[in-house]
């Protein structure tokens, strides 16, 4: 049973939380500047209710930037008079996550728009300045405030098992 758990610094989950909060857009989201996004290729897959860019994906709105190799933006169906909400977004492949001086990276980012609920995951690694961060997993509950980091059940660096959640804190 995996258990490790450790919560992150305030200024990791305010980052995060602040990163991703921007980029959900109007349906989650208080700021109205537009969602640009920018990719070798697009496929709306309107009976999976779902837009799917890929290639050198790059979105962005206001100061917050998001890249990876896929990004699918899942969505509800209209109703009269209201527009599509985003129910979850799965970004995959390199995927760099900034605002600011934060960084987020890892192989996959999941938000989920029901559970107000942000997964960075494979080799998660968060950096504010100096600050450093590093799981397997880097999820952050938006209503809640607050981050868990997880270890993978391998160190990679060791082959051993039992990985752990390594922090850096630079004190000014």
């Amino acid at each position: 049973m995996r258990m490790p758990l450790c919560t992150t610094p305030p200024f990791f989950s305010r980052a995060l939380f602040l990163c991703l909060f921007l980029l959900a857009g109007p349906a989650w989201s208080a700021d109205k500047s537009p969602i640009h996004i920018e990719a070798d290729r697009m496929v709306s897959l309107e009976q999976k209710n779902s837009v799917l860019f890929s290639g050198n994906v790059l979105a962005t709105q206001a100061d917050v930037r998001i890249r990876a190799g896929e990004m699918t933006v899942y969505y509800s169906q209209a109703d009269k008079g209201k527009g599509q909400e985003v129910k979850k977004i799965h970004c995959a492949g390199n995927v760099e996550v900034t605002r600011g001086d934060w960084l987020g990276t890892g192989d996959k980012m999941d938000y989920l728009a029901g559970e107000r609920k942000v997964i960075l995951s494979g080799g998660a690694k968060a950096w504010q300045g100096k600050n450093q961060v590093t799981g397997e997993t880097i999820t952050y509950y938006l209503d809640e405030g607050r981050s868990e980091v997880v270890p993978a059940t391998t160190d990679t660096a060791s082959g051993k098992q039992g990985g752990r959640v390594r922090a850096t804190i630079i004190p000014e």
